[in-house]
């Protein structure tokens, strides 16, 4: 059973886990209120080796829409003549235990993290600093891009590192408010008000239409696929692929797995039929390119873009928090 199932579920058994876990969740959500304290009345005091960093985050685990987000403050900054560096952790990875600027080119997933080979991949002109070490991070992107605006990909929760800017994702209307591991959230939810800027409370995000495409980048519309993803919320990509494309998915068993797997599994196509496409998305395919077992399996990736909207009002308030 996947955590969205048992945070989201409606039958006996999802909800008798919930309820046993919700005393885990207070104790949780009392920890984090004391971490945080600790920073707020200065007792601890968060490193500033580098400015501005701008942290784009959520008060969830895993399926906000952080990292085409991410993409698109990436994009409207170098829109304002900026120069642009992009940090995440690259959970799970070798490379994630400190910190490191990327090298050049496409990236190894297992080597350096399925996000951070991702963003590589559809953003490959833009430098990454990779690691869990956000201190660390920061002070290398400082000796290395002195003149840059740092965009962090999730790192909200890190409180060692200041941030001049915080950009989180709340759904207004939450499925479950608990915290872990009862509930998706990473801090009490009352937290929010601790960001600079909440979307979609103070600018709409505006979702694209999915777009499906060769990994060569063609545009296709598929007529009839399976699905593998490894996402924090799959239902909610899964509803989308639907919505955009509802004469495709096939009645077949798809392959849904828990969020940063890492898709090495012998066994991972067996109940896929070869004769038709799969549609994943973007950080999965940067896993299961570098597999050796692929053949004449055809693979489409779904893209999903934002954009805040209003889209200049956004851009006159980044700008203004970026220089303050």
């Amino acid at each position: 059973m996947l955590p969205h199932e048992v945070w989201e579920g409606t039958n006996a058994r999802e909800r008798a886990i919930r309820a046993l876990a919700t005393p885990l969740s207070w104790l949780y959500a009392f920890g984090w209120q004391t971490y945080l304290t600790a920073y707020s009345l200065g007792i601890k005091k968060a490193a500033s080796p580098h400015r501005p960093i701008v942290c784009v985050g959520s008060l969830t685990v895993g399926g906000s829409g952080k990292s085409p987000l991410t993409m698109h403050i990436v994009n409207v900054l170098k829109s304002l003549g900026r120069e642009v560096v992009v940090g995440c952790s690259g959970y799970g990875a070798p490379h994630s235990k400190d910190a490191a600027i990327a090298p050049d080119g496409p990236l190894s997933a297992a080597e350096w993290g399925d996000e951070p080979a991702m963003f590589r991949w559809l953003l490959p002109n833009i430098p990454l600093v990779i690691g869990r070490n956000r201190v660390l991070a920061a002070q290398l992107v400082h000796e290395r891009y002195p003149n840059s605006v740092l965009v962090m990909d999730d790192g909200f929760q890190h409180l060692p590192l200041a941030k001049q800017v915080t950009i989180i994702i709340d759904d207004p209307e939450p499925k479950n408010g608990k915290c872990l591991p009862a509930g998706p959230h990473r801090e009490p939810r009352r937290n929010r008000d601790r960001a600079d800027l909440i979307v979609p409370e103070d600018f709409a995000m505006m979702r694209h239409p999915m777009r499906i495409t060769t990994p060569e980048g063609a545009q296709v519309v598929p007529t009839e696929y399976s699905v593998i993803c490894a996402l924090g919320h799959p239902g909610r990509f899964l509803r989308t692929l639907a919505v955009r494309f509802p004469n495709g998915l096939l009645e077949v068993p798809s392959a849904i797995l828990s969020d940063h797997d890492p898709l090495t599994a012998p066994n991972l196509f067996d109940d896929l039929p070869s004769n038709y496409p799969i549609v994943v998305t973007a950080k999965d395919w940067v896993k299961l390119r570098d597999r050796s077992d692929l053949g004449d399996r055809k693979f489409l990736v779904a893209l999903q873009e934002v954009a805040l909207e209003p889209s200049e009002e956004f851009s006159n308030w980044l700008e203004k928090s970026c220089n303050e």
